[in-house]
């Protein structure tokens, strides 16, 4: 099946719920992979981006955290994300280290400073596992699991902290045992509260099952893609996800480049409308989070603009491109600040002033303008 460009944006938009016909956040099928949070909610604007005004996003107003079906966990990346309680148990396996190389990497280790160490880098993480297992067995602040943690891993495990003027667990050994030990975050809480998950199936491995459903999920919102765009999206190695690659795909053309599809999506793939829409994305909208950003924003002229390593914009969707970035500053008024790649005519400036409206309700702010940037 040969496919452009145009025909995979369509697809993803409407595939990701971005015509808003779901009526309530568990309705979003993007919960399928996850939507990512961090400072601002921005896992509040891509539920706003994707739901009716008739439904408030506010963060009072979404149910997550224990006893939710929804709950809020250190999962893909290492990156706080809300996912639907039910699927955290097969995701844990999916995001085991696929490899001694794969778990250094997710340790934010090398191979010589775990050679260094003198334990292997799979050691390390059963490590982490256990020690924050045996830690968190109530709701507990960041800093105190820390400090408990590292008392409890071997000495070569501890990393030198400037902040704290002493040696403790890496930041990154904890979020990326997080899943395996059974824990989310309590949603809300800065510095972040670890708490044990009830019921919890932990996994003991690797699970090629749930890492197989990660990738057709995947390619159903992100798609088509191929192995190591995937690969990517999960910061593992390419050769440690080819092994573990769906065989129920169907192999399509983008504009002459292989990608992959689950043959499930095909027909929604041939028939996805022209999208006709405007919306405010926030910076890690799950849109935003394919690996092919040359297919979703072709001038590479603009890349370090709207994904740089720090303080990244939010993007304004104009029906299939990106049209802009926008950042927001608070004060009696909510003032949003949009600076676009190109003209746009007033017809889509109205629609910003629509969509600021649905920013400034979730922020909690009674009055937003849209600006121009110079």
């Amino acid at each position: 099946m040969d496919v452009t460009r145009e025909q995979v944006i369509a697809y993803r938009i409407a595939a990701q719920g971005l015509h808003r016909q779901a009526k309530s956040v568990g309705e979003l099928d993007v919960l399928d992979i996850g939507v990512q949070e961090a400072m601002g909610h921005p896992a509040a604007l891509a539920f706003a981006a994707r739901l009716p005004k008739s439904v408030s996003v506010a963060p009072a107003d979404v149910a997550i955290g224990p006893g939710h079906r929804l709950a809020l966990a250190w999962t893909l990346r290492g990156a706080p994300h809300v996912h639907r309680r039910r699927d955290l148990d097969a995701l844990a396996g999916a995001l085991w280290p696929l490899s001694e190389a794969d778990a250094a990497g997710r340790l934010n280790e090398t191979g010589p400073s775990v050679q260094r160490a003198g334990i292997p880098a799979l050691e390390q993480f059963q490590l982490a596992i256990d020690a924050m297992r045996a830690v968190v067995s109530s709701a507990t602040a960041k800093g105190a699991a820390s400090t408990a943690v590292t008392k409890r891993v071997p000495a070569p495990m501890r990393r030198d902290c400037r902040a704290c003027k002493t040696r403790h667990i890496s930041d990154s050994a904890m979020r990326t045992a997080a899943p395996a030990a059974g824990l989310e975050l309590e949603p809300g809480t800065a510095p972040p509260v670890l708490v044990p998950r009830a019921k919890a199936k932990l996994p003991a491995g690797v699970d090629p099952k749930a890492i197989a459903e990660l990738a057709r999920g995947y390619l159903t919102y992100l798609g088509p893609a191929d192995v190591g765009e995937f690969a990517g999206y999960l910061e593992a190695r390419r050769a440690d996800v080819v092994p573990l690659w769906p065989d129920d795909l169907a192999e399509v053309s983008v504009d002459g480049r292989r990608a992959w599809l689950p043959a499930s999506q095909l027909a929604a793939l041939r028939r996805a409308p022209a999208p006709d829409l405007v919306r405010l994305l926030g910076a890690f909208d799950p849109y935003l989070q394919a690996r092919d950003r040359s297919l979703i924003v072709p001038d590479k002229a603009v890349h370090k603009t709207l994904w740089p390593v720090l303080g990244r914009p939010g993007a304004v969707l104009v029906d299939g491109e990106i049209a802009g970035t926008w950042r927001t500053k608070a004060a009696k008024t909510l003032t949003i600040t949009v600076e676009a790649f190109g003209p746009l005519p007033p017809k889509v400036w109205q629609q910003l002033d629509a969509e600021a409206e649905r920013v400034a309700e979730l922020r909690g702010a009674a009055d937003v303008r849209v600006v121009h940037s110079d």
